[in-house]
């Protein structure tokens, strides 16, 4: 609880400082708002052309997208000081870091709560609304816990990639942008739909990076469309799980980087 505690007070420090500066926060909101929303532009322009995706509906990839890029702004919120911790080993600033007694990953995690991702959330949950009504969807208890899950899941699974490209960095000093390819890049691969792909490329998103897992799997289940992939139900409900023993896994990968960490050379 203390531990809590103590994040909770880094956020509230967060949040009131970045709203010093309230016309800042609402610009780049707004701006961070438009860039997403031209992201969706695309995929309108896609089926104002083609009229479907192999079968699928535009209402359908639209839902998948509201559901991953809300789990993503939630996280690229969350994990900011992260994203930003090659500049710590470089400065020498995480030996500061840990002298405090106090975990790690809570100090650096703790550092930032970008606020203006409110933008790519709203955008996110505004198509997500839009394609539930669209599909006239009928809502139970499981499936609203289940959404609610896939968030969640996808929440911890961005998360844990961002920790994973922070923890390289006690071995290469700078965060290596590839890692882009699965955290931005997984976004825009799973905002469609899992069975477009070639086996190949579905399974590393499965098995290897499961993403799909977050946003795929559970987003058939709640739009209650059947899996072309064959995929049975209790795994659809369960594979959110799948994102928090992600998270568990990066951060235990995270403590064997700070158990080997050899300061700074400077």
């Amino acid at each position: 609880m203390n531990t809590l505690h103590l994040y909770a007070r880094f956020i509230e420090i967060s949040v009131r400082s970045q709203m010093q500066y309230r016309a800042s926060f609402v610009m780049l909101a707004l701006g961070h708002l438009a860039a997403t929303g031209i992201e969706f532009v695309g995929i309108l322009v896609l089926f104002d052309r083609f009229g479907s995706l192999k079968g699928w509906s535009l209402h359908e990839v639209a839902f998948m997208y509201g559901v991953v890029n809300i789990s993503f702004a939630i996280a690229d919120a969350a994990t900011r000081g992260f994203d930003l911790f090659g500049g710590m080993i470089k400065s020498g600033d995480f030996d500061r870091v840990l002298t405090r007694p106090r975990s790690a990953a809570l100090q650096v995690a703790g550092q930032e709560l970008t606020l203006r991702r409110v933008g790519r959330l709203a955008q996110g949950l505004f198509v997500l609304v839009w394609a539930a009504f669209g599909m006239d969807m009928s809502w139970s208890a499981a499936s609203v816990c289940l959404l609610m899950g896939a968030i969640a899941g996808g929440a911890c699974l961005f998360s844990g990639l961002v920790i994973l490209q922070a923890t390289l960095a006690f071995w290469t000093v700078e965060t290596l942008e590839i890692m882009n390819t699965l955290t931005y890049g997984g976004v825009e691969t799973t905002q469609y739909p899992l069975p477009i792909y070639r086996p190949w490329f579905r399974r590393f998103f499965t098995f290897g990076v499961p993403l799909a897992c977050v946003s795929y799997f559970p987003s058939v289940a709640v739009m209650g469309v059947p899996d072309p992939l064959g995929s049975p139900l209790w795994f659809q409900y369960v594979s959110p799980l799948i994102g928090v023993g992600f998270l568990a896994v990066a951060l235990q990968f995270w403590r064997f980087g700070v158990r080997h960490y050899l300061s700074t050379g400077s």
